[in-house]
């Protein structure tokens, strides 16, 4: 059975930080894999891991720009990966399970919002490549090490998968190209391959999540003129933050790391959080997930169209 999608009275909150989750929590002899954790809330997630005694691996696109991020932090391991390049995707997975180690935690953190129309690999349109496809294959390469860990897969969504259901008709968005609804269909499909990961993988004691981490100004919106930003009342034109409701990078990063290493979670997954909580179904405007991103049809759907596309399936 499936964890229903209801809050279960974590405790925590939105001003919770990724320290305050893992207060008390010791993850030393764990490794977490964190993707893109060398930037914004991959950048702080990385370290309050790695303070709890974690042995952290970034896959980086940019490994010099990771090692310098990262410089002054114990247990860090920095390996190259760009998601949207399968065959990179395929040799730092190689990599990895040659070394014969096993994954308590990955964290599929790394992503691209909004950007001008980018097309990757075959033609793909670079956002559900990088944010969901690269991810998918990534995990399914990755699954022996994630499986022999019994580890937990979180998975960064966004409350922005409420801008598109996945276009069954049109994913790679050859009809037309809108940023945003390509954004939204990317952080729909990251929720999806959550639930559905989950179904597949609770018999092995893999257990799958995926979250809201906030509102937070980070590298994520280097693609979003000024002007744009102040339109959606974000900032002013000096870009200072005027939403009080926006989370500092700490905040930002609590419910990855919550939906990640909790106890309170034990025995659960398949679930959207946020706030570092399980959230609520939504229709409306209100928090929560909108029940077409936690469908379960759908997602065995996307799973099929992604191994397709990926050629890559762990559960063949």
């Amino acid at each position: 059975m499936s964890t229903p999608q209801h809050k279960i009275g974590s405790g925590f909150g939105h001003d919770s930080t990724a320290d305050d989750v893992l207060s008390g929590i010791d993850l030393t002899g764990k490794l977490a894999l964190v993707t893109g954790g060398y930037s914004g809330l991959g950048l702080e997630t990385t370290r309050a891991l790695a303070k709890a005694g974690a042995h952290v691996v970034v896959p980086a696109r940019r490994p010099a720009a990771a090692q310098e991020a990262l410089s002054g932090i114990d247990g860090v391991e920095i390996a190259e990966l760009d998601l949207a390049d399968l065959d990179s995707v395929r040799s730092f997975a190689d990599g990895f399970l040659a070394s014969g180690r096993t994954i308590d935690l990955q964290l599929n953190n790394a992503g691209v919002m909004a950007c001008p129309e980018t097309r990757v690999g075959p033609g793909w349109e670079a956002q559900f490549a990088t944010n969901h496809l690269g991810h998918f294959a990534l995990v399914n390469r990755l699954w022996p090490a994630l499986a022999d860990g019994g580890a937990r897969v979180v998975s960064v969504s966004s409350a922005g998968h409420r801008r598109s259901d996945i276009r069954w008709d049109d994913p790679q968005f050859e009809q037309g190209y809108d940023k945003w609804a390509a954004y939204g269909q990317a952080k729909t499909a990251n929720v999806l391959f959550a639930v559905q990961l989950d179904a597949l993988g609770k018999d092995s004691g893999v257990r799958a999540f995926t979250l809201h981490p906030g509102g937070i100004l980070t590298p994520l919106q280097r693609h979003l003129p000024r002007e744009e930003m102040v339109a959606f009342g974000w900032i002013d034109e000096d870009g200072n933050p005027l939403n009080p409701a926006f989370k500092t990078p700490e905040q930002g990063a609590a419910t990855q790391v919550w939906a990640g290493t909790s106890p309170q979670l034990d025995g659960q997954g398949g679930v959207f959080c946020e706030d570092c909580e399980i959230a609520e179904l939504s229709t409306d405007d209100a928090p929560g997930v909108r029940p077409y991103a936690v469908d379960p049809a759908a997602a065995a759907r996307l799973w099929t169209l992604s191994a397709e596309l990926t050629a890559v399936n762990a559960f063949r």
